[in-house]
């Protein structure tokens, strides 16, 4: 297997040292299958033990190793460090010209960041509270009416095909990092959020679809969205939260029509 080395530009920031955000450049020689978190973890053990990083599954089940991979949102547990020299330094829409040209760097070079749209708490650890706040504010649990039963709840095949696809999110985060209205609203919701809330709107076990249509209806909901779709594009695990929030706003739209024909 062949070695290549690599530098690794890697953004540190510690405010507990009240220094100003910047980056650092590692070199290092990396075989072939190395991952990206394996990179990082050689750096942490023998360059800089200071340098901070979140992972645990090491099998991009768990999402907490998603950082900014050359400009883009990834998993570093599945991101091969080779793989990257062949691939085209993609930047989603939300980026000015300037940090676009700032980011095209040498094949050679491993730009590493944490994710955008949240407080960085050290290096490529981000504050994550505000994310699962907008998860919780959507009551992503089932709420059926009718009293538990004997047995588990069972779904035919048929109806449960609409909401599975949302049901492989792993809360990585991706999406809002890479979400252009979470960077302009941050009250938004997002598309994490909302795609978890549209998959119990869409559980045929649930009955909770007028209280759900309401935590969502405001102008930080789903009308929030601009429907550029970088979320479905950037997620590890292929959820596609604007189909979604597609929709869940035309259900909304739907019962307003009706209360107004109604109030006629």
């Amino acid at each position: 297997m062949g070695t290549k080395p690599f530098t690794f530009r890697v953004y540190r920031f510690d405010p507990a040292q009240d220094e100003e955000p910047g980056y650092r450049a590692y070199d290092l020689d990396v075989p072939e299958g190395m991952t990206v978190l394996e990179a990082l973890l050689r750096i942490q053990a023998e360059q800089d033990g200071t340098l901070a990083f979140r992972y645990a599954c090491r099998g991009a089940v768990c999402g907490s190793c998603a950082m900014m991979i050359n400009g883009r949102e990834a998993l570093a547990c599945r991101t091969q460090v080779h793989d990257l020299a062949d691939q085209p330094r993609t930047l989603y829409e939300g980026l000015e010209r300037e940090e676009k040209e700032k980011r095209a760097e040498d094949e050679s070079v491993i730009t590493v960041e944490p994710l955008r749209n949240l407080e960085v708490i050290k290096d490529l650890v981000v504050d994550m509270d505000p994310f699962f706040e907008k998860l919780e504010a959507v009551e992503p649990w089932l709420q059926p009416r009718e009293p538990h039963p004997e047995a588990e709840r069972v779904v035919k095949p048929e109806a449960w095909a609409e909401a599975e696809p949302y049901t492989n999110c792993i809360l990585c985060a991706c999406c809002h990092s890479v979400c252009p209205v979470e960077e302009e609203d941050p009250a938004y919701l997002g598309p994490a959020a909302l795609a978890q809330h549209y998959r119990f709107l869409a559980d045929a076990r649930d009955a909770a679809d007028e209280e759900r249509l309401a935590l969502v209806g405001g102008e930080h909901g789903v009308a929030a969205c601009d429907f550029v779709w970088n979320c479905v594009e950037i997620c590890p695990k292929g959820v596609p939260p604007t189909k979604g929030i597609a929709k869940t706003r035309a259900r909304i739209t739907r019962r307003r029509d009706q209360s107004d024909g109604e109030g006629e």
